[in-house]
């Protein structure tokens, strides 16, 4: 793994905390000058294997500012061989009572935030021989409904559609996928699901029975980023440990334990 990504420039937004700073590191540990962007440093950076990812500061919701980053990497490398679109995310919000302007913001940074990042560096790599990769961070969210964070679910299933576009449009010498997670324990896990006991419970729905750890998910971008996945353009990989049971399932379940115990 490092052989493939030695020397490798990569850069992750959103990539100082969560699953973008289990993404920074796995890139770290490989091999590559991982650079990750955030509107504001945090105190300690990914680091991995004695190597530290760099920081710029990048407010990703503005374009202009996206195309200086792209310039600031240029500059500094010379280059640029992966990106990874991972800056987003929504609070909670009934859509019955969200102000219109929470609407756009979350669609301008799950959306178009995305869609900006990924044609400035699509700008650089295609000047390159050997191309490069650009990987957006999706979500289960786009495939299944999203009540509390509408929003966001349909940016996120919009980011498909998008990623799917752009395979076409720039490939072969920019291979473009998505890598969706489920359900995923972070620093903020409590946030969304509560004490411990909340956490254990939502993991026990997981077939896997588990959340996916930051981890999982960076090892999942680690093979669609190298050249093993040489052939995955314009793909959704779904990392969600099994998926969801149906609810209809506990409901049908029940319905027959009753039928069998009165039989």
């Amino acid at each position: 793994m490092e052989a493939e990504f030695k020397e490798r420039v990569v850069l992750v937004t959103g990539g100082t905390r969560g699953i973008g700073r289990g993404i920074a590191e796995a890139f770290l540990a490989a091999g590559a000058q991982v650079l990750v962007c955030g509107r504001n440093e945090p105190d300690t950076l990914p680091e991995a294997q004695g190597r530290r990812a760099a920081f710029i500061a990048c407010d990703v919701r503005e374009a202009g500012a996206l195309s200086a980053l792209m310039d600031q990497i240029v500059q500094r490398h010379g280059r640029l061989d992966v990106l990874v679109n991972n800056a987003g995310g929504s609070p909670a919000a009934e859509a019955a009572s969200a102000s219109p302007r929470f609407h756009e913001s979350v669609i301008r940074l799950n959306l178009l935030a995305p869609l900006h990042a990924a044609q400035a560096a699509n700008a650089v790599m295609q000047r390159q021989a050997d191309g490069g990769v650009i990987l957006f961070i999706g979500s289960v969210s786009a495939l299944r409904p999203s009540p509390g964070t509408a929003a966001y679910g349909a940016a996120k299933a919009a980011v498909l559609s998008l990623a799917s576009s752009l395979a076409v449009e720039w490939g072969p010498r920019v291979r473009v996928a998505v890598v969706s997670p489920g359900l995923v324990r972070t620093e903020q896990s409590h946030l969304h699901y509560g004490d411990e006991q909340g956490i254990a419970a939502v993991a026990g729905t997981i077939p896997a029975g588990r959340m996916a750890e930051p981890a999982d998910v960076a090892q999942a971008c680690l093979f669609m980023a190298s050249p093993r996945a040489a052939y995955i353009s314009g793909s959704n990989l779904l990392l969600h440990g099994g998926g969801e049971k149906p609810a209809f399932l506990a409901a049908a379940q029940a319905a027959q334990h009753k039928e069998h115990v009165r039989g």
